[in-house]
Parts: structure tokens; sequence; C-alpha cells
């Protein structure tokens, strides 16, 4: 057999595996339920050049290293099969594409064999990376590129006896690992559900190109259809079946396990595990060969599951659901746009919904909100006590105020009362129009949604929806991003839409507009002072710039941490994370505070109640914290 028709059946042989691999993986993805009617169909195949090239480039090219290699090595395999099956399988044996073939070949064997020394030859190899089968791959990806150059490169002449056997089994084990390998549950099969992932991602909000008033952005949790019986996820089976696709996507670079708070304070959750946990589950089996860091304190080969099998404790155990802080920071590093949070608060709802089970002291808060409206079982009446020697007047039906400001839970803290005198001062300064709900305003229902009760969280929801039809405002201030976050993006999917700002956004709106003049303080400008991003203003809201304007204003300069704006740290004080309290080997506020003494911070300014709290909650020498508006309150005095 000429080396030409080599090539050409090992081609058609490539074609067939492939075809097989995408049936076999598409049998898993289809055990899950069946997505809304009419949301995905054939044409949004048409996105993923789009979507692969610039959503998902975006966020690989933060590591600009494999970046390139990815380019390189991924562009260059898909170029040069295209190429092929151009030139070989429809027989047009052009030397021309040959010379693409190669050039193509080229760049593949070049990115394979930088991904190799990013394995085997740095001196620092990041932990977060898989080893096992991934540690072959880019072996088995350059064999491929290999065979390709040797057979463009080499004579005819050349290309006989043991050089074209050699030659033709470079390109089949490499062919091999990107097909049946694929199919059989190997590295490569996140590169055939990628793309597809791109297309029929759970979450088509990501890839709008702008965030209309009627859309529910991308951060919202979806609200399921508790008519329908959607009681959250206790079953592989149970979950849609573009979400099963999504964690076949899954590339182990452990990108979300390097960013998850929870993980690095030695909790029982890694977000990569548990994404490799949930492909177990669709498939069928044990967790033996997951080759990645294992889920703190639980050991790897001990859990196993199937499709119709529920998935705590057989394969998951509960306390992995809720050590998560819900900050997104695994979302946000993903290259491959997988949506960790929605899994698991699709599982949390199971077992609160359906199983009855939430730990710590989850059930006492949810039993409270349920009866009183307030998380703690406070009389909601009180809630604006701290303001009654401050003027501020109570909204009431009929008369229309420029500013509604709704204080939130926290507002029960005397602890954030302090912040919250400081704004009303700084709104007084400013002549602002504003006015408080007083004793009607109840619980966002933020913390009963995190842990998975939807149906308080929209009982909630509802009654403050009600409430607010009721004044007439022209947009609601808080200095809570919990409470922001659910007004402004939560309440959209019940009918609720706010124009909702977080109060560093107001001032830094008042302070360019002229309307608030603060004074550089002479005591700020000689201390250091960094800023801590909260996840539900930052990640959630993309609100990163505004409290550092402020900040500036007053004439302190920022040292930033290490991770900071999109990419901060989280306090540990989200998803109810404080009430369901699961042990680590460390509390992720320390974690926080390390960070703030590596730069020998003085002052860590904050714009969240509940950081306020989990930093101020760290024991030993730390730097002070207070919230961004005390320190403008003091700059305006």
């Amino acid at each position: 057999m000429s080396p030409v028709s080599v090539i050409t059946v090992l081609l058609w042989l490539s074609m067939a595996g492939l075809a097989f691999a995408l049936a076999k993986r598409a049998a898993y993805w289809r055990v899950g339920r069946a997505t809304a009617a009419g949301a995905y169909g054939w044409a949004n195949l048409l996105s993923i050049p789009k979507r692969y090239f610039v959503d998902l480039h975006h966020v690989v090219a933060r590591d600009p290293y494999i970046a390139k290699t990815h380019m390189a090595t991924a562009g260059g395999a898909i170029l040069a099969m295209a190429l092929v099956f151009v030139n070989y399988g429809l027989a047009i044996y052009s030397p021309w594409l040959d010379k693409l073939i190669f050039l193509a070949a080229l760049v593949m064997l070049v990115g394979a064999a930088f991904v190799w020394r990013r394995r085997h030859g740095a001196k620092a190899m990041p932990a977060r990376l898989s080893r096992g089968p991934w540690d072959h791959l880019p072996l088995l990806l350059g064999s491929f590129a290999l065979g390709l150059v040797l057979f463009i490169a080499l004579p005819a002449a050349a290309m006989s006896g043991a050089l074209a056997i050699i030659v033709a089994l470079l390109v089949a084990v490499g062919a091999f690992t990107m097909t049946f390998g694929a199919a059989r549950g190997g590295p490569m099969k996140h590169a055939l559900a990628g793309l597809l992932h791109l297309a029929f991602h759970p979450r088509q909000e990501r890839f709008a190109e702008r965030n209309d008033r009627d859309m529910v952005p991308p951060t919202a949790l979806k609200a399921p259809q508790l008519d329908a019986k959607e009681y959250g996820v206790g079953k592989p089976v149970e979950f849609r079946w573009n979400q099963l696709l999504s964690f076949d996507a899954c590339v182990q670079c452990g990108k979300c396990e390097a960013a998850c708070p929870a993980f690095a304070a030695g909790q029982p959750l890694n977000p990569k595990k548990l994404i490799q946990d949930l492909v177990t589950g669709m498939v069928g089996g044990t967790d033996a060969e997951y080759a990645g860091s294992p889920t703190p304190g639980i050991p790897v080969g001990k859990h196993g599951g199937a499709p119709g099998k529920p998935l705590i404790s057989s394969l998951i155990e509960a306390e992995t659901l809720w050590s998560c802080t819900t900050c997104r920071a695994c979302v946000q590093e993903c290259p491959m746009l997988i949506e960790h949070v929605d899994a698991i608060v699709d599982m949390r709802r199971n077992q609160t919904l359906v199983e009855g089970i939430v730990p710590g002291k989850g059930p006492i808060t949810l039993a409270n909100l349920r009866e009183t409206g307030s998380s703690n079982g406070y009389d909601i009446g009180a809630r604006y006590d701290w303001a009654v020697d401050l003027q501020v007047q109570v909204a009431q039906p009929g008369r229309r105020v420029d500013v509604l400001l709704i204080a939130g839970e926290g507002a029960f803290d005397m602890r954030y009362q302090r912040t919250l005198r400081a704004l009303v001062k700084v709104l007084n300064r400013a002549g602002i129009d504003y006015a408080v709900l007083g004793g009607v305003e109840t619980d966002t229902g933020d913390t009963a949604r995190r842990l998975g009760d939807e149906a308080t969280f929209q009982q909630l929801a509802r009654k403050l929806i009600g409430t607010l039809s009721q004044y007439s405002f022209g947009k609601i201030v808080t200095s809570d991003p919990h409470v922001l976050h659910s007004l402004r993006n939560e309440y959209r999917a019940l009918g609720g839409f706010y124009d909702v700002q977080h109060h560093t956004a107001l001032i830094d709106e008042l302070v360019a507009s002229g309307k608030l003049s603060p004074r550089a303080v002479a005591a700020y400008a000689d201390r250091n002072i960094t800023y801590h991003d909260p996840c539900y203003l930052g990640r959630y809201n993309g609100e990163t710039e505004a409290p550092r304007r402020v900040l500036k204003s007053i004439g302190i300069k920022v040292v930033e941490m290490e991770r900071n704006g999109m990419r901060g740290r989280c306090c540990g004080g989200g998803g109810g994370a404080p009430l369901t309290d699961i042990p680590g080997k460390r509390r992720i506020p320390d974690i926080r505070i390390d960070d703030a003494r590596d730069i020998g911070a003085e002052i860590v300014a904050v714009g969240c109640p509940n950081c306020t709290a989990m930093l101020e909650g760290v024991v030993g020498p730390r730097p002070e914290v207070l919230d961004v508006v005390e320190l403008v309150a003091a700059a305006l005095e």
C-alpha cells in the first residue's frame, strides 16, 4: 500500500473514530433532563467560532504561556486535520496543500513541545494540574504532528519499509488519542465536549452582547419551576443534558481549585474534583482513576456512582456542597466556562427541599426567614432604630423620592449600623432626597436561595416586590452587595425590575458631579490602605473601580493585595457558609487578612457588611477594617 493510501485510510478511520467518540459521549449526556423547549437548536453550532476565539480565549489569555501553546497545539491540529481531509479525503493530492499541512503540523508540534515542557521541564509545575493521562497527552499529540511532518517532508522514495510503518504509527497513535481515546474518557474528550459546550452552554446569556433590562444576567441563579416539581438535583440524571455536557468539557487545569477559598482553607471542597465526580456519576464507576489534587480530607478511590444513583453521599459528601461560599471564583477562572456554582446550588436544593437536610444553623435561619422575614428572627419593625436621631424619613405611598435606601439584614448588627450611619451622614451632606422602607422591609431571601431553599426565597422575593410596588422612587441604594445582587439581578425572573446602586457607586457619582466634596485627609496619606473586593459586588456585578475612585478622592492611594478586582479572594461570608460552618484547617477570613498583612496594610477598606464581620472576626493583631463610606464620612467632618 502506498504512503498516500495509508494516510487516506488513517484519515477515514479517524473520521469513524471521531463519529464513534461523539456518539459515545452524547449517549452519556442524553441521560440528563431536557432543556427548555426551543432554547437550543442546531443553529447554535454557528456560534462556536466566535465563542471559542473570543469568549473562551478571553479567559485563557490570562495565562499567556498556556494561551500561546493552546493556540499553537489546538489551532495547528484543527487546521492540519482539515487540510488532510480536503487533500486526501477528497483525493486532491495537491503539493501546495501538502505544504500547508506541513506548516500546520509543525505549529502543532511546537505547541505540543511547549506543553510537554510546562509539565516536565519546568522546575515548579503548578500543583493544580492533573497528572496521569494528562502528562502523556503532549507526547501523543506531538506524535501525530511529527508523523504528519515526516510524511510531508520526506521524499516519497524514502517512505517505505520500516520508516513508513513508523510514520504511520506516529500518526495513528495521535489520531487514536483524539478519537477513540476521547470516547473512552481520555483527556481529549474535553476538546470534543468543549466545542459543543460553547454552542449549547446552559447559560446562553453569558454570550449576550449587552445586558438588557429584561434579561436575567449570567451571574443570577436560574429560577427552577417549583410548580413542575423541579426540586434540585439528587442524581446525575436530574441535571439537564447540557450541564452534563459541560462537565465533560473540563480540562482539569485546576484553575478553579487554585482560586477556591474553601479548598485553600482545607475544607472538603475541590471544585475540579467535584466536576470530575459528576462526570463519574454520569458515566458510572468510581473515582479511582482521578489523577489530580484530592478533595481535602476525602481520600480518592472510595466513592462511586451511576446515572440513576444518589449523589450524596455515595459519590459526593454533603460537606463538600456546604463548604462552598458561592463566590464564583471558580467560574471566573474556568477556561472552559463551566458553571460550578449552579451545579452546587442545584444539589443543595435537593438536600434542602427533598431531604430536608441543612447543616449547622441553616435550619433555624430558614425557619426565621419564613416566620418573621428576618434571618435572625428579629422584629423587623426595629430594623431602623439606629437612625432615630438622624432625621431619616420613612418612605410613604404617594410621595416620590429620588433614592430608596434598603439596609438589609445587617441593619440589626451594631457594627453595620456604624456603616449605615456614616452613609446617612453622607447622603444628608449631599442633599439627597432619600427615604428608608422602615418597618415593612423584609429580607431579600439571598441566604435562603444559596442554602437551596428556593421556595422560601421566592416567597420572600414576591413579598418584597409587592412591598416595593407601593412606593415611588428613582433608584434603590444599598450598602450590602448581596441585597444589591438580589434586587438588581435575581428578582428579574419574578417580575421585579429595579435600578439598584451600591453606596460606593452613588458616592462616586456625587463626587464626580460636585455634589459632594470630601477633602483629602492627611492621616490617610501616611497610612498603608488596601481595598478588599466583595465577591457579590466585584465578580457578580462587575463593580471594582467606583470604590477605588472614591478612596482616591479622599487622598488614599490603594495598595493592592495580590488578589484583587474581579479575581479578589473571598472573605468566606457568602453562600450561607457562616451558617453551615464546615470545618477546615484554617478560616477563610484568616487567609484574606494574611493577604493584607503581606503588603503591610494598616487599614482594609471594605464595601460589604458580611466582609466587615468576617474580617473583623480574625483574632490577633490585624489591620483595622473600615467601610469605604466610613472613610468618606470622616473626610467630610
